[in-house]
């Protein structure tokens, strides 16, 4: 059996016949009955967390189970995923060879609550699903008595209850009760139908929200939680940089934390450490903003994408703890996102809207060292439809855009624990690339990322995978196979027509003018752009060429820049703007720059 259809016979997503099928619809009917909670508040609640999926059993990035996202295992960060050289810029490095040691954040155990209510073992509550919503109900019958409200039929009086429920988050309640007036329907990751009819006339408690110097939409109570801007050492200053002027936004850059959002206050308060805009927390989606957008971050660990860009993140791990993020984290992300998109001019698609493992490396010996979150468990489908902006393609074009189906993509992965060799069934947003169109040929290699080694189906290792929304120039095509051009060769992923994995797309495509054209890692100009007294950056080409005959999908152009930024003070920053133009191409999994000068565009 071909191991794309053995993966997905593992998630469970599909029926298998003589076993009795989960009524999801049924199990929120009766423990709502039986708990006096409003069916519609029980089915609210839970789609904010889990769109209603039981996720066979595996915990979410925060600890939290089943439907209901009781929450029972809390992983102990030692801090954010950072390391290396985190401003990416050579005139300035700064080396943080750990994150400093943080406590675990202290989180309500509402699963062992859960569990004392219902007389249900924890265990049960884990994998169970059914009883999991039980738990779930029997939490917010108990949180609406402590509140001492009643247990009413009208939805509008449980939102005490609600707000507990997300961790006395008012922005969490608030989304619960736009999702109950809004309705949802959708089949759970077990094959179950679930509907919640909307409900117009339901109205939407008002967002109380408190004075902040936070940059965020309305619809979101954002925290002013300030990364610190202070002198440290020898001259030295930390953890990023100020400017006096407007800069150039061409990025919004999605991470995740590898570690608990507890850690997030120590951690953004060291001047030494490192530094990014916003942080978005699991369990409710609350935001807290650190660095004004205006001023630098260091974030991405290259300074050319840093001095234009945002970055934001997500409580959680690529692997580590969990394989699932809730929906009220991508909801308040999709928000932010959409707002930052809006005021910065940023288009929505995958070109401008990135993950750090789609930033590139600045030389080539930084290349093997630069990171892989969000990973393949971020579904960035679901993301762009939330944004309001769904991934499409085009009923003819010369590329594709990769886009299979989340749910039932569970692609093989190792590494998630050390004593699992196989990483637990779940959906995923990549397909794996092969040197030849048939699964048991060899994945192709990255000869930067996996230096003198081939690559692997590690969750970690991203040499050989497509991700969702990237856009690529179609190399070939054989039976049931698509070859794209990656990395200098033809790059071979499953996509039959009745289950495809990528749609046809339109778009600009380059060309190399001559053989083995340079690739490079950062946009900055040429030498006579330089003014006096800033020290001129070297082009630093990558250990990748394009080669003659092959062809690339094309993003933005810009002129090349260099923030210059050796100062504490903002006024003693420079700004270099020079004439040499750049291609942002999407070469590997990351995107990359070539000279406009060394290749050819075709529209």
């Amino acid at each position: 059996m071909p191991i794309w259809v053995t993966a997905v016979l593992i998630a469970g997503a599909i029926s298998i016949p003589g076993q009795p099928q989960p009524d999801r619809q049924a199990d929120f009917r009766q423990a709502a009955l039986e708990y006096g909670v409003p069916e519609s508040v029980l089915l609210g609640v839970s789609y904010l967390q889990s769109r209603w999926d039981g996720n066979a059993g595996q915990p979410s990035v925060a600890g939290g189970f089943g439907p209901m996202h009781l929450v029972d295992a809390v992983a102990v960060p030692r801090g954010a995923h950072h390391l290396g050289d985190p401003r990416g810029d050579a005139e300035r490095p700064m080396r943080v060879t750990e994150a400093p040691a943080v406590p675990p954040a202290a989180v309500e155990r509402t699963l062992r609550q859960a569990a004392r209510l219902t007389g249900v073992p924890p265990a049960r509550l884990r994998r169970d699903p059914a009883a999991n919503i039980r738990g779930g109900a029997a939490l917010l019958a108990e949180y609406q008595r402590q509140a001492g409200g009643e247990a009413s039929a009208d939805p509008a009086r449980w939102y005490p209850a609600v707000a507990r429920y997300g961790g006395s988050s008012a922005g969490f309640a608030q989304q619960v009760f736009e999702v109950i007036r809004q309705g949802a329907e959708r089949t759970t990751d077990d094959g179950s139908r679930v509907r919640l009819p909307p409900r117009a006339d339901l109205p939407v408690p008002a967002l109380r929200r408190a004075a902040s110097r936070a940059d965020c939409p309305e619809s979101l109570a954002c925290e002013w939680m300030p990364a610190a801007h202070k002198r440290f050492g020898k001259g030295d200053y930390g953890n990023h940089d100020r400017l006096n002027r407007p800069r150039r936004i061409d990025y919004i850059v999605i991470h995740d934390t590898e570690g608990s959002y507890g850690g997030i206050p120590s951690l953004v308060s060291n001047p030494e450490y490192v530094s990014w805009h916003y942080t978005i927390r699991s369990r409710d989606g609350h935001v807290a903003q650190h660095v004004r957008t205006g001023d630098i971050a260091w974030h991405a660990g290259n300074w050319d994408v840093n001095s234009r860009s945002i970055g934001i993140e997500h409580e959680g791990y690529l692997a580590k703890g969990g394989t699932w993020y809730t929906e009220a984290m991508y909801r308040s992300s999709a928000a932010l996102v959409q707002h930052l998109a809006t005021r910065f001019d940023v288009p929505l698609d995958r070109a401008h809207v990135i993950g750090h493992d789609n930033v590139p490396g600045t030389t080539a010996s930084q290349v093997p060292g630069m990171h892989e979150d969000p990973g393949p468990y971020w579904d960035w489908a679901r993301y762009f439809e939330l944004m309001g902006a769904p991934i499409t393609g085009a009923d003819e074009g010369e590329s594709v855009i990769i886009k299979p189906d989340y749910e039932n993509n569970a692609q093989p992965f190792t590494g998630c624990r050390k004593s699992e060799r196989a990483c637990p069934a779940h959906g995923a947003s990549t397909v794996w690339l092969h040197t030849a169109p048939r699964p048991d040929a060899p994945l192709v290699d990255d000869i930067g990322k996996r230096v003198g080694a081939p690559s692997t189906y590690s969750v970690y290792d991203h040499s050989a995978r497509a991700s969702t929304g990237q856009r690529y120039a179609v190399a070939g095509r054989e039976g049931d196979w698509t070859a794209i051009w990656y990395l200098g060769h033809r790059a071979w992923f499953h996509n039959p027509p009745d289950a495809p994995t990528a749609i046809t797309a339109t778009g600009r495509l380059i060309t190399p003018l001559h053989d083995k054209v340079p690739v490079y890692g950062r946009a900055y100009p040429e030498k006579s752009a330089y003014p006096r007294g800033v020290t001129f950056q070297p082009p630093s080409p990558l250990q990748y060429t394009l080669r003659t005959g092959q062809t690339y999908a094309s993003g933005l152009t810009l002129n090349g820049t260099y923030h210059a930024a050796g100062s504490f003070r903002p006024s003693r920053h420079v700004t270099v703007r020079g004439k040499l133009r750049y291609h942002q191409i999407q070469l590997g999994h990351r995107m990359m720059f070539v000279r406009a000068k060394d290749v050819s565009v075709i529209n």
